[in-house]
């Protein structure tokens, strides 16, 4: 299957892949990069967990106790605000 790039950088994905990733008017493709270079294109509106691991984070999590603190604190700025 071909699909040609215009100058915009669009292209008309065929309808035997729109059919194949159930995507239509809308949605949103996902262009991610294996290990050998290879592009893999994916319905964003798939399974979420196919993503995993896609995006890096530096975030490692937080203590139910750091979240217990969070609300409580966010409360108390409203409570201030009414």
């Amino acid at each position: 299957m071909d699909a040609k790039v215009t100058s915009k950088g669009q292209i008309t994905v065929p309808k035997t892949v729109r059919e194949r990733l159930n995507v239509g008017p809308g949605d949103y493709l996902v262009f991610r990069e294996e290990a050998d270079g290879t592009i893999v294109v994916e319905a964003a509106t798939s399974d979420v967990m196919a993503l995993a691991g896609s995006v890096a984070s530096k975030v490692r999590g937080v203590s139910v106790e750091a979240m217990q603190d969070a609300v409580q604190q966010a409360a108390a700025a409203r409570a201030k605000r009414k």
